[in-house]
This record gives C-alpha cells, structure tokens and sequence, in this order.
C-alpha cells in the first residue's frame, strides 16, 4: 500500500513525487512512456521560453551555458533529477482505470510487455500533461501518413510544398524552422491574423518573411479536406486547393482528461478543467488529485512547469493536514 501514486513522469510529476518523498511518503510514479516524454516531443532544435532557475525541480540548481535551457538540457537535467532523489518511476507502464477501494485507490496498468498490474495507494496524482492528445481539425484525410501533429525539424520538407495549420507560436516557429530548411511554406490560419500570445521575437520575423514573400499566408481559413499531395481550404472568396507534401497541423494539445472522467470527476464541458479544490487541488473524489496542465483545462497557457512544479507541495500539505503553503519565492524575487 503507497501513501501516493502519481500518474505521469512529467516535470509536475516528478516535482509531486519529491514533495511527497520530503515529507516521508512513499510514492511511485506511472509513465506510458519515458521520463518527460512530453520534452523528448518538442523540436531538436528549441529552447525553453523560461530561464533555468525556473525550471528546476526540488531545490537542485538547473546549471547552462546559455540564457536558456534547450531540449536537450532539458532532458538531462530531469533524468539527473530521478536519479538524484532515487525516484520510484515505473516507464512504458500504462494507467488504464482508476478504481475506488476500501484503503483509496487500485491502480490497474499494464506494462510494455503486456503484463497487467493493480497498484494500491491511499492517494493518486494525475499529472497526465496534454501532449498525447492533440486538438483534431476532424477533416477527411488528417489521418494520413503525411499528416502531422507534432514537428521534430523540417529537413526532410527541403525542396517541398508543405501547409503549416495555425496561428500560434507552435505554428509560426514550424512555417520559420520550414522555410530555412528550404519548403515552401503556406501557412493556414481560421483568424484574421496570428495569436496575441505568440513570442514578441518571433511575430516580426515571421510576419517579414510573409512580407516579402518567402511564407505565403491564408488567413480566414479552414482545413476542409486533406488529401495525398494536397490540401482543400474554405476561404471567404470560396474553394482553394493547395500543393502540400507534408502538412503540419499546429492547433495546440488538449488536456488528458480520460482517467478522471472515467473515475467519476465531472469536467467541465466549456473550460475543461476537472472539478477540484484550488487550495489542495484534490477533485471532488477523496484521494484523488490532478497536478500540472490538467489543472488549467482547455487553457493550457495558465499552468506551465514554473508554477505547475510546486503543485506537489499542495497536496502533500492536504494528505499531511496543514496548510497550504504559498509558492517559493524565486531568487529574482527576493532581490526586489
């Protein structure tokens, strides 16, 4: 019997799994894939958009070169953090249901070998992430092999016709990353003109090369089928069909919210945040509380690694009875 089982390796699980290991409980952390499978999915190329002091996880300095950690950093630091703390994390095992039982939960999973376990914990956190359930156009085609749903570079796209789908940063770093690997790139957006979220240092370069030609734009544009070799848009001036080799749709993650649904946490249907306390962030089944990017529903912008890795220290605070403690100030904050 573990006092807590957490569901999902990310930086907010591991940072939950510290948390309850401080404080002298003992957890396991479940992973359908790798340590921080969710970074090994961000481009080769990218930097984080935070610093690394604000990355970090339980206290252990995040130590680069640069102003900003990249990928690859990323993925170092974080499997230096599980081996630092000798964290418990089981990967390629499978959370399929959560089930009520006398003492709290029973975990069912299966392993990568097919092999079916029943884990029970007093507590479960589910740290699911959103990165393994992309937001679908639900267009003829997008299931095709040229399709894409998550952009690693654009070597293979030289010298070819390609549509980047989206408005965001997602999307406007993947039609720049395209266009200097040499496609020829078409970039396809449902508004009037890119996200206001979207990085300061990368509207104007992409909006330059739109200038001058290099990235072709369609704005007030839809995706309405999709098909080998190209791509049929619903414009305001009616049917366009485009040339396209590969075509990378770019509309963001929604959160992964299957467990909790089936386990009986009603989520909203507008927001997509599964019912809990923001105090204690347990949801309205005892015992059972969500951590990281779940906690923000359909809006994935409120709930990153730099507040999303202190979530550990609320829930600990309600399994042990105390107070929910405020978020550490950081050291910036301290000098002001």
């Amino acid at each position: 019997m573990l006092d807590v089982l957490i569901v999902g390796a990310g930086p907010c699980g591991l940072g939950a799994a510290i948390s309850a290991q401080r404080a002298g409980l003992s957890a396991v952390v479940l992973d359908a894939g790798s340590v921080v499978s969710t970074i090994t999915q961000y481009p080769y190329y990218v930097s984080f958009f935070s610093t690394a002091e604000k990355l970090s996880l339980g206290g252990i300095p995040f130590v680069v070169s640069a102003d900003k950690p990249s990928r690859r950093d990323g993925l170092s630091y974080y499997r230096a953090i599980v081996r630092h703390f000798r964290l418990d994390v089981r990967q390629y095992e499978r959370v399929g249901r959560l089930e009520r039982s006398p003492e709290g939960w029973a975990v069912h999973s299966v392993t990568a070998d097919g092999v079916e376990r029943t884990t029970h914990a007093r507590s479960v956190v589910v740290a699911t992430g959103y990165f393994g359930s992309p937001n679908y156009l639900r267009v003829p085609g997008e299931n095709l092999p040229h399709v894409r749903h998550v952009y690693r570079e654009g070597h293979d796209a030289f010298d070819q016709d390609v549509v980047v789908v989206g408005g965001g940063n997602s999307a406007a770093e993947a039609a720049l990353d395209l266009w200097r690997a040499g496609a020829r790139v078409t970039l396809v957006h449902f508004g009037p003109d890119f996200d206001k979220r979207i990085k300061p240092w990368v509207l104007p370069d992409v909006q330059n090369r739109a200038k001058e030609g290099a990235i072709a734009l369609r704005w007030n544009s839809r995706v309405a089928s999709i098909e080998p070799g190209a791509v049929t848009l619903a414009t305001m001036d009616g049917e366009e069909r485009i040339t396209a080799r590969f075509v990378y749709v770019m509309t963001g993650f929604a959160p992964n919210t299957e467990l909790l649904r089936d386990a009986g946490v009603p989520i909203d249907p507008v927001t997509g945040v599964p019912e809990h306390d923001e105090d204690t962030l347990e949801t309205v089944l005892p015992g059972l509380f969500i951590a990281g990017v779940v906690v923000a529903g359909f809006d994935a912008n409120k709930v990153f690694i730099e507040n999303g890795r202190f979530h550990g220290d609320k829930i600990v605070a309600r399994l042990l009875g105390r107070p929910t403690p405020p978020p550490p100030l950081l050291s910036a904050e301290l000098d002001t």
